[in-house]
């Protein structure tokens, strides 16, 4: 059970028209200022589009990388027709400490999003490789044992983190019986997080937190919520309204420095 909690923004939207770096990275540090220590950010072009061409996404951390120690992770993800070897390009990007890894296929709304067990391999060898450390995406409680089987193959730096994704449309729901049943596939030394996308609310965030989440994601990736009658007009206020959250529940926010102790990732500064 955990009593330090690491906020990691997911900033962009994925109807996102405009995605500037220089702004990027505005965003992102102001969300650090409220209490965010990881960004994940998915490659982009200035039209929002995912792209296998990582100029963008360069310019974007290093901004970052200038003014704060928050830890950046690349996203491996997200529903388009780019290989699994372009999805892993900025893997190799100067700066990018921790990555998402999708370990199954599952159905997004309408569209099936496509990560059959060669493309995890694949991915998870290209991210092991390069010393950066896996986050798991969990949509389903079979990806679960997608990857503790894996690890017959690959060795995992420990400890493991997996994060909990509920309320896409087709997919796991976000409700307390499918956080429960999914948290209890977890491996007992592993840290875990949360990701509600579609929320309206905190309650399954709440109950995440309360049920010893390390990590909680959130961000305009996911929702442009506050509550149910209010839109956030910047990130950084759904991060401040998290970080209220977690301290009424008598647990900390934690640092980015603190967060890198949490995730055995070393600072930048050494």
């Amino acid at each position: 059970m955990s009593d330090t909690v690491i906020i990691s923004l997911a900033p962009v939207a994925a109807d996102c028209p405009r995605v500037i770096p220089a702004e990027l990275a505005q965003e992102i540090l102001a969300s650090v200022e409220h209490g965010a220590s990881i960004v994940h950010l998915h490659v982009r072009d200035k039209q929002g589009r995912l792209t296998p061409d990582t100029t963008d996404f360069q310019a974007t951390i290093d901004n970052v990388m200038r003014h704060s120690d928050l830890i950046i992770q690349a996203s491996t993800g997200g529903v388009s027709s780019m290989s699994i070897a372009e999805r892993c390009a900025p893997l190799s990007c100067p700066g990018v400490e921790l990555a998402s890894l999708n370990v199954g296929s599952v159905n997004l709304g309408d569209a099936v999003y496509f990560n059959p067990g060669p493309d995890v391999e694949y991915c998870s060898r290209q991210i092991v490789e390069r010393n950066i450390i896996p986050e798991f995406e969990v949509f389903e409680i079979g990806m679960i044992n997608n990857i503790l089987n894996l690890e017959d193959k690959i060795k995992f730096q420990k400890p493991m983190l997996f994060n909990i994704v509920l309320g896409h449309r087709g997919s796991t729901p976000a409700t307390i019986d499918a956080l429960i049943a999914l948290r209890s596939m977890i491996p007992r030394d592993a840290l875990w997080g949360i990701t509600h996308f579609g929320r309206k609310n905190f309650d399954i965030i709440a109950a995440a937190v309360g049920m010893g989440a390390s990590e909680v994601r959130i961000g305009f990736e996911d929702s442009y919520y506050l509550s149910a009658e209010e839109k956030a007009q910047h990130n950084y206020q759904q991060v401040a309204k998290l970080a209220t959250l977690i301290r009424s529940m008598d647990k900390k926010v934690a640092t980015p420095e603190i967060a890198r102790h949490m995730l055995s990732i070393p600072s930048r500064q050494q």
